[in-house]
């Protein structure tokens, strides 16, 4: 099993910022995002991380990059370590053997964007926060508006929704992002400077159903069911740019179409296996977090290879 990357450095090029997954490095016009094995849980990372983690998100999101091209437009330039070295070299970075094999497969050079202030979150069945907030609302009982959505009474957890929708999220620096309306992202965007918040809004929940559409029938012919994911958009000279990370692991909730059965949680190829461990240990959910156990960190390894290999139709690189 590969030893985690905890930290990344590399010489000659400081960190422009350092995130509870990711590393980003400043290019001048494009920056440098690199995927370590961290793993956070309850808003703690763990002291210990997931071997090949990284290069799962990374993999996996140039994949939906790539496949999803036509539906946005993306701010990938190229994850071959060997571009990427010759990037880095001209904006002053010293490159050795050894920062190259730690950049390998888990590195993505992008364009800059303005990143907007919001997550945008699209759903297709009630699940996660949205279930939780579908019975604080009474709706065992009685039907429900949530977000701008009417929901009838009796709905079951995980069970599929009529269409996707569109909940979008504010950008929490600490504790939880908080669900929002597509009126109050619009309000959120106005107020930051983006122009018209309605009509940026508008295009933000078109464009987050397309790539979901798209993304759940593509995952569907592998036997996945993609049942709620996380976008992030900027602007670049006027135009919509997907930022960041596409349809990993970490910023979706992946489903085994065969195994799935709706009124009850359903098992995920993500960081749930390390959450449960967490539960039961007794942990307060205050830092520091404990050690993860060999067992769980192999598992957890497991799910998020197999969540490549199930989403992309072949073994991780």
């Amino acid at each position: 099993m590969r030893v985690p990357v905890l930290h990344t450095e590399i010489p000659g090029l400081p960190k422009a910022a350092s995130g509870k997954v990711r590393d980003i490095y400043d290019l001048g016009d494009h920056l440098l995002l690199v995927a370590s094995d961290r793993i956070s849980a309850f808003d703690v990372i763990m002291p210990n991380g997931i071997p090949d983690k990284g290069r799962v998100l990374t993999q996996i999101s140039h994949f939906w990059f790539q496949t999803l091209s036509s539906v946005a437009e993306s701010h990938e330039v190229s994850i071959d370590v060997e571009e990427i070295a010759l990037s880095l070299q001209r904006a002053g970075a010293t490159i050795t053997p050894e920062v190259k094999a730690m950049l390998e497969g888990r590195s993505m050079l992008g364009v800059k964007a303005n990143a907007l202030p919001i997550e945008c979150v699209v759903r297709g069945y009630l699940a996660g926060s949205l279930w939780k907030e579908y019975l604080l609302a009474g709706g065992k009982e009685l039907p429900v508006r949530l977000h701008g959505y009417d929901f009838p009474a009796g709905l079951r957890e995980c069970e599929r929704l009529p269409q996707p929708i569109f909940t979008p999220a504010t950008k929490a620096t600490t504790g939880h992002d908080e669900n929002i309306s597509v009126a109050q992202a619009a309000r959120i965007l106005t107020q930051e400077g983006f122009g018209d918040g309605n009509l940026l809004a508008s295009e933000l929940e078109s464009k987050s159903i397309s790539l979901y559409s798209a993304a759940a029938e593509r995952a569907l012919q592998n036997g996945i069911l993609i049942a709620d994911t996380k976008f992030e958009f900027g602007l670049r000279e006027g135009r919509l740019i997907w930022i960041d990370e596409a349809l990993s692991p970490d910023s979706s909730r992946f489903w085994d179409k065969d195994i799935y059965i709706p009124g009850t949680s359903q098992p995920s190829f993500d960081k749930q296996f390390v959450r449960d461990w967490l539960e039961a240990s007794g942990w307060d959910k205050t830092p520091p977090a404990p050690e993860l156990p060999a067992a769980v960190v192999e598992g957890t390894a497991q799910r998020y290879r197999e969540a490549y290999h199930r989403v992309v139709g072949q073994e991780l690189p």
